[in-house]
């Protein structure tokens, strides 16, 4: 389909009874049960994580008996899930369905082992972002069920108002520390590796003073032969890590565990994070809110998206009767919504994420910070963008060397690989 104008929680179940009140029982569909059993093989693989399968058993018996097709999950582990669905696809021994992260497309369509999906009038009922980033070379391959991207979290009791800009932020975490001299020690908390740096954590500040990686068309897809990483309003922001280095506003040697800890013990009122730790955070007893990402350059800082999402294998025996599946059951609000229990993310369909934003005010600040986001890119020049990227950012940080030569260095060591 051809689009013209985009890391938990408890396990919780649902009875077939109650998916059968739901959409599921009215899922429209132009083939019929018995069709969809002879239209090719009568079982179908998903390949899911530990977290998602529980919350799936239900959908796939209530697909089963509506249609006469089994859906087997199979539980795989999920750090090299990826490479494995490349690996085994092309030889026929692959699921016909994955769970997977978007930013791994790229890599999946120049691997061919994925199927576009039709999703007709339903990709409306999605967010736009989210059909974005299910989207490569104007073709939707996925069905997004999740959105996920970072934002401030502040410590209430230390710093009661939101602050508009970064500068805010410090001057807001400098009081807070002179307020609680013995209890409070940084101004501001975000986990950096020690080792590789965090330009997704870091990309909010980065955009906020207007530089970006790659160049968006007007559909919002990533144009890679327009690498934008080395401009000038990189070099400004090269300037800005190096300050905040040398002001001990970045560090380093805090890494995510440090952050997140020193975050719970009260230590700082600010921290900037994703929905991932919030569970640690309230467990903690701390107090706190969710703010919009403060700019730091004078101009909108956008978080990267992460969209979670279904695909179908380009070597399935029965694309109908996966199509089905993911388009009618896993695209309805009962299933978005269960899969919303058992991740703690805002649905990628809309109308299930106005849904739980009505009881999760959580959800509904990191979903509504989420609409200025882009999706991280999916195209497979990304692959060759990390290392470079996250040793500038880590080198600045520590104070080493010229800005502007660091940066621009990196851009042009990126550029390289993605010829070469």
């Amino acid at each position: 389909m051809k689009v013209t104008k985009r890391s938990w929680l408890g396990i919780a179940t649902l009875t077939i009874a109650a998916l059968a009140a739901t959409s599921l029982a009215g899922c429209s569909s132009s083939t019929s049960g018995n069709d969809l059993s002879k239209s090719g093989a009568s079982t179908l693989t998903l390949w899911v994580d530990t977290q998602r399968a529980p919350a799936l058993k239900t959908v796939a018996a209530q697909f089963k008996k509506d249609t006469g097709v089994t859906v087997k999950l199979v539980v795989k582990d999920f750090a090299t899930v990826d490479q494995d669905f490349i690996s085994q696809v092309p030889t026929g021994k692959g699921p016909d369905m994955i769970v997977s992260p978007h930013d791994k497309l790229g890599a999946y369509v120049k691997n061919g082992v994925v199927a576009p999906l039709e999703l007709g009038d339903k990709s409306g009922d999605f967010a736009k972002v989210a059909i974005q980033a299910v989207t490569y070379d104007g073709t939707v391959y996925g069905l997004p069920y999740s959105i996920e991207n970072v934002a401030l979290l502040r410590n209430t009791a230390l710093a009661p108002t939101a602050a508009k800009t970064f500068d805010e932020v410090i001057a807001n975490g400098k009081a807070a520390m002179a307020a609680n001299a013995s209890t409070v020690k940084y101004p501001f908390l975000l986990g950096l590796d020690p080792k590789q740096g965090d330009p997704y954590h870091m990309y909010p500040f980065q955009t906020s003073f207007g530089s970006s990686v790659f160049a968006q068309n007007a559909d919002g897809t990533y144009d890679p032969s327009k690498l934008t990483l080395g401009d000038a309003a990189g070099l400004k922001f090269a300037s800005a890590i190096k300050e905040w280095g040398a002001a001990g506003i970045l560090n380093p040697n805090i890494t995510g565990d440090i952050a997140i800890d020193a975050f719970k013990k009260g230590e700082s009122a600010y921290y900037l994070t994703g929905p991932w730790n919030v569970p640690a955070i309230k467990e903690a007893g701390i107090k706190y809110a969710i703010d919009a990402l403060p700019s730091a350059g004078g101009q909108t800082a956008k978080p990267f998206l992460g969209v979670n999402a279904f695909f179908i294998s380009s070597k399935s025996k029965n694309k109908i009767a996966a199509t089905k599946f993911l388009v009618d059951y896993l695209g309805s609000n009962a299933v978005q919504e269960e899969l919303y229990k058992v991740g703690g993310r805002p649905p990628a369909l809309t109308s299930a994420y106005e849904a739980v934003s009505k009881t999760d005010a959580d959800v509904k600040s990191f979903g509504s910070i989420g609409l200025d986001g882009v999706p991280m890119p999916a195209i497979p020049e990304m692959a060759s963008v990390w290392a470079d990227w996250g040793a500038a950012e880590l080198q600045l940080t520590k104070g080493d060397g010229d800005p502007a030569t660091v940066w621009t260095t990196a851009a042009t060591n990126v550029a390289a690989k993605i010829k070469g």
